[in-house]
Order: C-alpha cells, then sequence, then structure tokens
C-alpha cells in the first residue's frame, strides 16, 4: 500500500475534490496495480462503489454515480497547502524585482528584495480580519508552531469551506491561534474523526478552540444528525447554525447548545413537522429554516393536535417555502405547533398553485389571504409586512369562503365543517356572523341559474398598465352570490393584475345635477349669454354617477342593479 495515501483521505485531481474510500486491487482489471476507490463531492462519477457486482466500499453519499477507481500511479493529485500558504497567496503581494537593490558582498552582487514592501505586506496579513480561503486545497493548519499567531492572528471571519481537511481537529488547531474568531464556514468539507470519535459531546476536546465562534456553517458535509451533535458541542457560544444539504430525513436527539437562535436545515429530506419536534428543546431558538425539504403535512395520519406539541414562543419566524403543502389542514396546524410565529414564509407550495378545498377560482392572492387569515399573530408572510386593513380584508374573506361551503352542505354536516376551521368561531365574534342561505331546491335548473348571473362587462382604461395602448374589456357572467372578494379573484385572473391592487367602479350610467346650479340659474334670469357660455354650463349640470363596489363579503348581486352591469377596473 503506498504511504501517500490512505481511507478517508482528501485528494484534489484538477480542482475536483474527492475522499479516498478504497485502496487496493480490483478485479477483472488487466493490472495487478494499486487503485484508489474515491468518492466525489461534485458526484459526477460512474458507480457507488460497486464494479463488476462486487461492492469495494460504500459512499457517504446516496448518489448512484458518487464514485469511481483510479490508477494511483497514472493520476498525480494537485498540491496540497496550509493554511498561512493559502492566506499568504490569496492576500500577501508578491515582491518584484522593482523594489531590489544590488549589493556586493565579498565580490559577489546578490540582489536585495524590497523589505519596505515585504514589511507592508506582513502588516497587511497581520490586519486581516476577513478570510476566504474556500476551496484552495488546505490540507493542514501551519508549517510551524505559532505561524498563525505570528502571519495572521486577527481573523474574526474565516471560510475554509471545499478544502482537502480530512479531520476537524486540523480546523481546531487553526482556531486557536485565533483568539477573535465569531465566524467560521466549513461547508464542503468531509471530516473523518468525528464519526469515530464518541468523547466528542462529553469530552468536549475542541472546546478551547472555538471558544468565542458564534456563527458556523456546515452545509452539504454528507454528516449524520449525531455527528452535528458532537460537533456543535464545541460551540458553547454558537447562535446561527447552518446544516443545509445534508440528506438529514428525522431527528431523534437535540442540539446541547443554549444560546442558538437561528437554525438553518434547508433541502435535506425531512417529509414532516414531526421531524423536527426535537428542536423544541432549544430554548433560546427564534428562526427556523426549513426551506427546500419534502414536509406536506405536520405528522403521519392519524394524529390528535392537541396531542402534538409546540414550539417556545420565543420562536417567531418560520421558513417552509420551497416544500410539499397541498393541504389547508396543515397550515391550520401551525398556530399549535409555532405558537409565537409572527413571520412566515410559506410561497412556492403546491397549496399556492391549487387548491381544491378552497374554490375553482383560487388565485395567488387568495392563498395568501387564506393563510394570512388561519394564523392569527402574523405579521410578515412572504417577506410583506401585514397591514390592518390586510388582516380584516383576508380574515372577512376567509369567513365568506367558510360561510360559502357551509351554504352548500347539509345542515346536519354543518359542524363537521366548522371543524375543518379552528377560526371560524372566532372570527365570526370578531367581524359578526355570517348569514348562511342553503340552495334551494331546483336551483341547479337552467331557468333558475339564468336568473341568478349577472352579465358583467369589464374594462381597463388605455394606459392603466405598463405598456399597454389600448383599452381592454372582457365580458363575463358572474353569479350573485359570489362575494366581492371571489369576483375580484375572478377579474385578476382574467387581466393578469392582483386582485387587491384593483379598484372597481360600476357605472350605473345614470346621471345626478350638480349642486349649485339652481341657484345659478335663478341668477341668471334675464342676464344675455353668449351660447358658448350657455353650452358649457348645460354640460356642467349632470355628472354620471359611479359607484365604487368596496371590498367586503356581500353578494355581488346585492351591490349592482339589474342583470347587467359595466364595471372599470382601476389600478391602486
Amino acid at each position: 500500500m503506498s504511504s501517500a495515501y490512505y481511507v478517508g483521505k482528501r485528494l484534489s485531481f484538477k480542482g475536483r475534490l474527492c475522499t479516498v474510500r478504497y485502496i487496493g486491487q480490483v478485479d477483472g482489471t488487466k493490472s495487478d496495480k494499486e487503485y484508489l476507490g474515491v468518492e466525489w463531492d461534485d458526484l459526477k462519477g460512474k458507480h457507488d462503489g460497486i464494479h463488476q457486482g462486487k461492492r469495494y466500499f460504500t459512499c457517504s453519499s446516496p448518489s448512484p454515480t458518487a464514485a469511481s477507481f483510479i490508477l494511483s500511479s497514472s493520476r498525480t493529485a494537485d498540491p496540497e497547502q496550509s493554511f498561512v500558504d493559502a492566506v499568504r497567496e490569496k492576500y500577501g503581494t508578491p515582491a518584484t524585482t522593482d523594489d531590489s537593490d544590488e549589493i556586493i558582498i565579498s565580490g559577489k552582487t546578490v540582489e536585495e528584495v524590497g523589505f519596505d514592501k515585504i514589511r507592508a505586506q506582513q502588516a497587511r496579513l497581520h490586519e486581516l480580519k476577513i478570510v476566504l480561503v474556500d476551496g484552495q486545497r488546505v490540507s493542514i493548519a501551519e508549517r510551524s508552531t505559532l505561524e498563525i499567531r505570528t502571519v495572521c492572528p486577527k481573523i474574526e471571519e474565516l471560510d475554509l469551506s471545499r478544502n482537502l481537511f480530512d479531520s476537524l481537529a486540523e480546523v481546531a488547531k487553526i482556531c486557536t491561534e485565533l483568539e477573535s474568531l465569531k465566524s467560521l464556514r466549513l461547508n464542503g468539507n468531509r471530516f473523518s474523526d468525528i464519526f469515530k470519535d464518541s468523547r466528542l459531546v462529553d469530552d468536549k476536546p475542541h472546546a478551547s478552540a472555538f471558544s468565542k465562534v458564534t456563527d458556523l456553517s456546515m452545509d452539504e458535509m454528507l454528516l449524520d444528525w449525531a455527528s452535528v451533535i458532537g460537533v456543535v458541542a464545541q460551540f458553547q457560544q454558537l447562535k446561527t447554525l447552518e446544516v443545509s444539504m445534508n440528506g438529514f430525513k428525522r431527528l431523534d436527539q437535540s442540539l446541547q447548545v443554549e444560546a442558538l437562535t437561528s437554525l438553518t436545515l434547508e433541502y435535506n429530506a425531512f417529509q414532516t413537522l414531526a421531524d423536527v419536534f426535537v428542536l423544541r428543546n432549544l430554548q433560546s431558538l427564534e428562526v427556523l429554516r426549513l426551506k427546500g425539504n419534502e414536509i406536506s403535512k405536520t405528522d403521519n395520519e392519524p394524529y390528535e393536535l392537541s396531542n402534538l406539541p409546540s414550539f417556545g414562543k420565543q420562536l417567531c419566524y418560520v421558513d417552509i417555502s420551497y416544500n410539499a403543502v397541498t393541504e389547508w389542514k396543515f397550515v391550520n396546524d401551525l398556530d399549535h405547533i409555532f405558537p409565537g410565529m409572527t413571520a412566515l414564509r410559506l410561497a412556492n407550495n403546491p397549496i399556492y398553485k391549487t387548491s381544491k378545498d378552497v374554490g375553482s377560482f383560487t388565485s395567488m392572492d387568495d392563498s395568501y389571504m387564506l393563510t394570512l387569515a388561519r394564523i392569527r399573530k402574523l405579521e410578515t408572510l412572504n417577506f410583506s409586512k401585514i397591514t390592518a386593513a390586510d388582516r380584516t380584508n383576508s380574515e372577512m374573506f376567509y369567513l365568506s369562503r367558510i360561510t360559502k361551503e357551509i351554504s352548500e352542505t347539509p345542515e346536519s354536516k354543518e359542524a363537521d365543517v366548522i371543524t375543518r376551521h379552528p377560526r371560524y368561531a372566532e372570527l365570526c365574534e370578531k367581524h359578526g356572523a355570517p348569514t348562511i342561505v342553503r340552495k334551494e331546491a331546483g336551483s341547479d335548473t337552467p331557468n333558475y341559474m339564468e336568473g341568478r348571473l349577472i352579465k358583467f362587462t369589464f374594462y381597463l382604461p388605455q394606459d392603466s398598465l405598463e405598456g399597454q395602448t389600448k383599452e381592454i374589456k372582457m365580458e363575463r357572467r358572474i353569479p350573485k352570490s359570489f362575494d366581492v372578494y371571489r369576483v375580484k379573484g375572478l377579474v385578476g385572473k382574467m387581466f393578469g393584475v392582483r386582485p387587491l391592487s384593483i379598484r372597481l367602479i360600476w357605472e350605473t350610467g345614470e346621471w345626478d345635477s350638480v349642486a349649485g346650479y339652481e341657484e345659478w340659474e335663478s341668477e341668471d334670469e334675464g342676464e344675455d349669454i353668449d351660447e358658448e357660455t350657455a353650452a358649457v354650463r348645460e354640460m356642467g349640470k349632470w355628472v354620471k354617477r359611479e359607484v365604487e363596489i368596496e371590498d367586503c363579503t356581500r353578494p355581488v348581486g346585492n351591490l349592482v342593479d339589474g342583470l347587467e352591469a359595466t364595471l372599470r377596473l382601476e389600478m391602486r
């Protein structure tokens, strides 16, 4: 076996990082020479450690193409370097001959590099506070004792991502020399020692090296959750932790760090909120990011919501965007699971695209309002600040939807509908109980339906939208029973605008006299007036009557007269 390689060693070939998983011969090859079985960080290999039906090694990644075999004698790895070498290479400025002088010693001419420039370079490195040496093939801390403390001791933010470290211990050697270090990024590294060291949690052998670090990032390191717990135990002052893209499916233990306020677990493989319930023991946690997982429900059915645990009230921001939520029951449950939540991100879930249980005309704005109305303490939704008017409109819109659902349900099933809407009683008390009008027998006959439809003509005046050069006019027959919010949802889809961004102005077709003209006429009696002045005054006596259809849950049939109406759209 070659002394240059060992299982777990990190290598780089033409910039591609990998980890050695096997060293030895491979059956079926023409050569009896030594092969390296490697797992590529970019997962662009040929297999997963199995060659011709025989497993030689197991990869940390579940990818079927993470591994390859390399003939060790035919490939030369990229040169490794120390942390200090990488800092000097990236932030140092090499001296040039422009700063040199010729000196004669014992009759020989030698060149003296400009000492002023060297001193300036050393001073610059000595004052560095933010250092990014990600992807610099760093494998060791330093080549001589106290080299880090001499060259760059004042670093506060350090990025060591995607390097060639194979142990946390080597990183600890670097951080031990950095007494001001507060932020550390280790993304994309592969540590072998943390899987073997059972003393990490109890003995905390590296705690002194990370005693002042408050921010830690360990994305895409192929860690299991037990290893994360072991590593985090070394960071007792940790406030912010990122451990995304590690393939976690369910957390079975909580982290042992009291000061943690923000935790990011994005792009893992959680399927329910119950998979992260152990995190409720983090008493200081204020921010939880679960973006990009596979979460679709609160827990596996059947479950009783009242029996499920809740997170602490200090947790105020939750990100569940880009998941697989399809049911409003999940949104209803959030009030119980996160009782202190005031900010939520739920965008880019299927529920915002198709929602069968809220009507066939659901739009993005409808989903936004229905989400807002179901969670009583929300102050921010999808990065939008919620105003008092937003909440009132959304809750009344939600109440109108519940009313519609009840009206279409037999009275014997009304309790079942109300059970599906936990805030119904609260909203009735806040905004007034709605009047339930159930469908009458025979209401689905053609003649009856014809009498319940209003033919609306909607038009958007020229230049209302950017680039709009002509008036846009559309017609639609809409049931009288549709409330204003539902009508706006339809109009928003028809014209491609946000429903809550438009005003609906009903042009009644009637004329009203302008107050004051009666007095002017009496004053003008007997006065000689030219024809032009008389015509202008005659036109000014009358004005078209227009009525704005205000946002409310009232049926639109109660707000306009007749079976035909013209509504002008105005952008807010």
